[in-house]
């Protein structure tokens, strides 16, 4: 495909950006989009997905068919058979009428599924089915109908982790990753971040009738330095903020990082995508699984350093080489009390964590404290077992961190769930689980 055709796709589409990765996409989805193969498109939430779709769906020869998308993590498990295959009239309480489901009205068109992975596994092992024979039946009815939709699936999760951990059928994704189009993130974009908030620059001067917000050179640094987790959708919200509230047009590094959340590039956890890369990803886009694994790695090499700083204590540091290194790590300590160093010669109280005494400091350099250094260094050889078994629980951390998301958010499971980067359905599950309802 030449750069015209690119070109010419993204005008149509609207998509903006020259960004190597991104050119790629379009042009893996305009070379599948003439078959009927099925397509799995992966990407962070935020960076476009449901542009592919649409690409493929445009360019194929179903494009005067209709076209639904469906948000699979938005429809509650007791709903999402019929509302993809229908229902008879008496299925279930509340079924007053038949009703036609998505994969019959859109016969001879194409469905968009996006968040794929968080459908139930009752209803993947139907949608199966749809994928091998073109075959469904209809919640109950025992007669089986055909129908004939190309199927695009998007996730911004994992899905090899998800089959691992028995939560999404092998045999169907296999068979959605026929063709897989991996959408980049935002950060990986270069030049096209400053590119996109002059295009939602220019849109919100014309909607709310203000002269477009400019960045001077420094802000458009700042601005392609920022990780942008939420990816095209944050960057959005940030220029419509700016075209709204800032009074001067021009705007500086300074007043920029006003409106870039300064927590968010660092605060979460390290994962792997389904195309392979490791990012630091942004709320939405990680797994519960990498969550409590960053978690885990987190404690496990505190508690390394620990060991290590306790060590050379109990080998012959002085008391101000001590002190100086107690500052250094003090971010070891941040959830513990320690005693301040009392002097030479005075052993400080010993902290504890739990029933465990886990550091102590003191004078080492009498020649009587050999045996106390010992002592010392023979307790240290011991933390990490008995410290990492009583606290490096993961269903334990997993549940602290609800707790604290839903304090966060004054119990608005909507939020919580956003901000632990699940879906509102995970959560309300994780609550049964820990018994956590009334929370």
């Amino acid at each position: 495909m030449t750069p015209s055709e690119i070109q010419s796709i993204k005008q149509r589409f609207g998509i903006i950006g020259n960004a190597p990765s991104l050119n790629y996409a379009i042009q893996v989805a305009a070379q599948v989009a003439p078959t009927d193969m099925t397509v799995l498109i992966t990407g962070e939430s935020g960076s476009g997905k449901e542009s592919f779709s649409k690409i493929i769906h445009a360019l194929s020869p179903r494009k005067h068919g209709q076209f639904i998308a469906i948000n699979c993590g938005a429809i509650p498990e007791g709903t999402i058979d019929s509302e993809l295959f229908g229902h008879e009239k008496g299925s279930f309480t509340g079924a007053q009428e038949a009703r036609k489901g998505y994969f019959e009205v859109t016969n001879g068109g194409t469905i968009f599924l996006d968040e794929i992975g968080e459908m139930p596994l009752g209803t993947q092992a139907r949608l199966l089915r749809v994928l091998e024979n073109g075959e469904f039946i209809r919640v109950g009815s025992s007669k089986v109908q055909k129908t004939d939709v190309r199927v695009v699936a998007a996730t911004n999760v994992n899905l090899l982790d998800a089959v691992r951990e028995g939560r999404f059928r092998e045999d169907l994704y296999y068979r959605l990753n026929t063709v897989p189009i991996t959408v980049p993130p935002l950060r990986d974009r270069g030049d096209d971040i400053y590119l996109l908030f002059r295009k939602f620059a220019t849109d919100f001067s014309d909607r709310y009738r203000v002269k477009p917000i400019s960045l001077s050179p420094e802000a458009v640094q700042e601005l392609q330095r920022f990780r942008f987790p939420g990816n095209i959708r944050q960057l959005k919200n940030v220029a419509e903020q700016m075209s709204v509230l800032e009074t001067d047009r021009e705007v500086d590094a300074r007043r920029l990082r006003g409106y870039l959340p300064a927590d968010q590039a660092s605060r979460l956890p390290m994962l792997v995508h389904a195309a392979g890369t490791a990012t630091d990803g942004a709320g939405n886009s990680y797994s519960e699984r990498d969550l409590l694994y960053k978690v885990l790695f987190d404690m496990r090499r505190d508690m390394t350093d620990l060991k290590k700083l306790v060590l050379d204590l109990a080998g012959g540091q002085r008391p101000n080489e001590t002190q100086e290194l107690l500052r250094q790590n003090s971010h070891l300590f941040n959830s513990m009390s320690v005693a301040p160093y009392d002097g030479p010669g005075n052993r400080p109280l010993r902290p504890e964590v739990g029933s465990e005494y886990i550091l102590s400091t003191r004078e080492l350099s009498n020649d009587d404290d050999t045996d106390y250094e010992e002592e010392e260094a023979q307790r240290v050889e011991d933390i990490p077992h008995e410290t990492e078994e009583e606290t490096l629980s993961l269903e334990a951390k997993e549940k602290e961190m609800i707790i604290k998301a839903l304090k966060k958010h004054h119990n608005k499971r909507k939020y919580a769930a956003h901000d632990l980067g699940i879906s509102e359905r995970t959560l309300y599950r994780k609550l049964k689980q820990y018994d956590l309802e009334q929370a």
